[in-house]
């Protein structure tokens, strides 16, 4: 996902909102809807992407849907990640890709993993969690 107005300006640390930038890349409207319709409520714990990790992959069969739910897939990833992992944040790449930064200086593309979830089911989202979690 690119977020040009998030990376294209030239901006110190300390001039980031990282509460802001967490907000707007939480959103995740589609994900949010699809897994509403399906009885999954996203209350940005391990076991909702437990839950999402269930859900039928009807997504599959629409290439823009399936494009858009693997960003937001990606995007509820890294949320959980930085609401439940000790030292983790985002962090916007010089493409305007956003990642999981981890205090062990790993950097992670939630995104893409969102995408290849969404895509073929592996890794899974649970999976991946606990993987970043350990490190």
């Amino acid at each position: 996902m690119n977020i040009p107005f998030l990376g294209g300006r030239r901006a110190t640390r300390e001039a980031v909102d990282p509460a802001g930038i967490a907000g707007l890349l939480a959103e995740c409207e589609l994900l949010r809807s699809q897994a509403g319709e399906a009885g999954v409520r996203l209350d940005d714990t391990a076991a909702s992407l437990e839950a999402l990790d269930q859900l039928p992959p009807r997504w599959r069969d629409d290439a823009e849907t399936l494009l858009r739910l693997g960003n937001d897939a990606g995007l509820y990833l890294g949320t959980v990640v930085v609401r439940t992992v000790p030292g983790a944040a985002w962090g916007i790449r010089s493409d305007g890709q956003p990642v999981i930064l981890l205090t062990s200086g790993r950097e992670v593309d939630v995104v893409a993993a969102g995408q290849e979830w969404a895509a073929c089911g592996v890794p899974e989202l649970s999976q991946l969690y606990a993987e970043i979690a350990e490190s």
